[in-house]
């Protein structure tokens, strides 16, 4: 499958959205963590871009030339060639999926994950064998709790691998968690083994920013990161976990890190759950939600406002699907062009979140 130059400039304009027309005012740039979300059609493929240069992505999306071409093109947009650790959260199609293309266009140093699939067959056909074709070739690390991954200018942690969790806290967790915890109750555990509990999760601090980020981590799990004391502490920026889905974003979870920003790395038909946009609103400290779609599950009710949304379909569409009762149907159609969301964070807290769709930004200033 090739990109034509054509297709990957347009999918780069798409992500960069206005913010070249502003560049000859632009002051001359700090160095900050950038850190850039595909639409993955509710996959995940998140890049971020230290200010040291060196870069991690953490999933690679759906199979097909569809995430291919608009993971390229974030990594066009952030002028970057070269992944220097590369993070599964686990073995779901819509996380490892692209990753055998993906290596073909774009070299990887550095591979890590939780170890093997907990699952009896993998969802995307032989990944195992191909996967340890791709790490054969380059350097591979199993994550535990309490591992750092060694980003220069950054305090990388990891949280959750394997289905554990850290045991000692990071700086400004350790507190008892007894009233927050009491809120929410453990879910019955799956009734086979489910690989999105044991997702890779990760706490990453600049400076004074700190963003969280849990893959798929169910529910049970999460509840093992922050009861009975938060292991986590406090953070700026909230990876909502598993797309939004209700299977995950506990209320322990979420009202314990208290995040200003929470981002949705959700699809118009998965994720996006009521009940999970209204456990974020109800977080101590909650500022605002960004999705990466309009969620019919989330319907008029729950969806944030139109400028933090970066691909809504069109309003007669949108209509069309509520008015029908179909916003709990399967699937997720393309949308074209597709936009994603960038996040800039500066060293002393303060950090930009933009909407490629339509150039919108707001800056959320440090406490």
């Amino acid at each position: 499958m090739r990109i034509t130059r054509n297709i990957l400039a347009a999918l780069v304009a798409a992500f960069a959205g206005v913010s070249n027309t502003a560049s000859s005012q632009a002051k001359p740039a700090v160095k900050s963590l950038d850190i850039y979300i595909a639409d993955t059609e509710g996959g995940k493929a998140t890049l971020y871009v230290s200010p040291s240069g060196e870069t991690v992505l953490i999933d690679t999306g759906n199979p097909g030339a569809r995430d291919l071409d608009r993971i390229l093109a974030m990594f066009a947009s952030a002028g970057v060639t070269k992944v220097d650790y590369l993070i599964s959260t686990h073995y779901h199609t819509d996380h490892v999926g692209g990753m055998a293309e993906f290596v073909k266009r774009i070299p990887v140093a550095h591979f890590m994950d939780h170890g093997p699939n907990v699952e009896p067959r993998d969802q995307v056909a032989g990944f195992a064998e191909t996967y340890a074709g791709l790490y054969a070739n380059a350097k591979h690390t199993v994550l535990k709790p309490g591992d750092r991954v060694p980003v220069k200018g950054l305090d990388w942690r990891i949280v959750t691998s394997a289905g554990k969790a850290i045991t000692t806290p990071l700086t400004g967790g350790g507190q008892a968690n007894a009233a927050t915890c009491a809120e929410t109750q453990r879910k019955p555990d799956p009734a086979s083994p489910d690989d999105n509990g044991q997702s890779v999760g990760s706490v990453i601090t600049f400076g004074r920013f700190r963003a969280i980020d849990l893959g798929d981590l169910l529910w049970n799990n999460e509840l093992d990161l922050v009861c009975p004391k938060n292991q986590v502490g406090t953070v700026d920026l909230y990876m909502v976990t598993h797309h939004g889905l209700d299977q995950s974003g506990s209320p322990a979870l979420v009202h314990s890190v208290r995040p200003r920003v929470a981002v949705m790395q959700n699809g118009t038909r998965k994720g996006g759950a009521p009940t999970s946009f209204e456990t974020i609103r109800r977080s101590p400290g909650l500022e605002d939600i960004w999705t990466i779609h309009w969620s019919y599950a989330g319907g008029v009710e729950h969806n944030s406002a139109g400028m933090f949304i970066a691909n809504v379909d069109s309003l007669p569409q949108i209509a069309k699907i509520l008015t029908q009762g179909r916003a709990g149907g399967a699937g997720n159609p393309t949308h074209s062009p597709a936009y994603g969301i960038k996040i800039s964070a500066q060293e002393n807290g303060t950090f930009t979140v933009t909407n490629a769709r339509n150039g919108f930004s707001k800056t959320y200033v440090k406490r």
